[in-house]
């Protein structure tokens, strides 16, 4: 009989072209998922996968196999939040992705008020780029995401609830700090310290400065937000930073210019499946969200 945890090991295949990362995404020997691939394929009595020693690649019946898997697993991980969504709203434990240009500013703001209006709410948090987030939604392994629009997401519930501008920041006594505001010809000349491509915010702020690739010189890989800032607080470059990361940057250190592109320039949004069970308490975190960062914002 097909178990879902073979249709696991199919799905991980699928994704990575790749044995190895698939077997350590499953957290197992790369020997046991290829015996799972292949009681599978046994199974259903057809090839999913053609392999060598270079590549991997999906059969055409495959891609028919694994996009029913898809919907099966999701709504297999479905079944019990499904059997718990005539509970209270937000009784029952709940997986949050959330994208680390958004976590550590977003999360402080919001969890006390989240824990006194829900005290008996439980959340667990993963940080993860906008494109695993996305998957992981889709695949039923966390029940939602806050991502930052403009993102393409396509077959999938958005609910915005907040917008915000981002904000070019240059150490104290710096040339800059003297401005009211900055523009896009100007912070080209300022050495921009951004994020790695494949970060949603990079690609944010190339979108609303109407810059290229390469109009900047330096991107930082596996470099988080905060280790960006604090270059820019260096004096090797500035950076742009959501309105909402400015309380954690010492005031007496920084001068923060709005810049003169019109906002706002990035929406967050809460996302999740169209058939997900829990949608209403999606919903209702988002307007808790709304509400606890509109009072902040007073």
């Amino acid at each position: 009989m097909i178990t879902l945890r073979q249709l696991e090991f199919a799905l991980a295949v699928a994704k990575h072209k790749h044995f190895k990362r698939a077997a350590e995404e499953c957290n197992i020997s790369q020997s046991a998922l290829s015996l799972g691939i292949a009681e599978l394929e046994k199974q259903l009595d057809t090839q999913i996968f053609e392999r060598n020693n270079k590549q991997v690649l999906i059969t055409p019946i495959g891609e028919a196999i694994l996009e029913r898997a898809l919907r099966v697993f999701s709504e297999v991980n479905d079944l019990t939040t499904l059997a718990h969504s005539h509970q209270s709203p937000l009784a029952y434990p709940m997986t949050i992705g959330i994208i680390p240009t958004i976590a550590p500013y977003l999360l402080p703001k919001v969890l006390p008020s989240l824990k006194k209006i829900h005290p008996n709410f439980e959340l667990s948090v993963i940080e993860k780029q906008t494109e695993r987030l996305i998957e992981q939604v889709r695949y039923g392994q966390i029940d939602t995401a806050i991502i930052a629009l403009p993102y393409v997401v396509e077959g999938l519930h958005i609910f915005e609830f907040w917008a915000e501008d981002f904000f070019a920041i240059f150490p104290k006594g710096d040339e800059h700090s003297k401005l009211q505001r900055i523009d896009s010809d100007e912070l080209s000349k300022s050495n921009l310290l951004l994020l790695n491509h494949g970060h949603c915010l990079t690609d944010h702020v190339l979108s609303v400065c109407a810059m290229s690739k390469s109009d900047f010189k330096t991107a930082f890989a596996d470099a988080s937000l905060n280790t960006i800032i604090q270059m820019a607080l260096a004096g090797i470059g500035t950076t742009l930073v959501p309105k909402m990361a400015l309380d954690q940057i010492p005031e007496e250190s920084v001068t923060a210019l709005p810049i003169s592109e019109k906002g706002p320039h990035r929406r967050l949004a809460f996302i999740t499946r169209l058939n997900y069970a829990r949608v209403n308490d999606v919903k209702i975190l988002s307007e808790i969200f709304n509400q606890v960062l509109s009072q902040a914002n007073r």
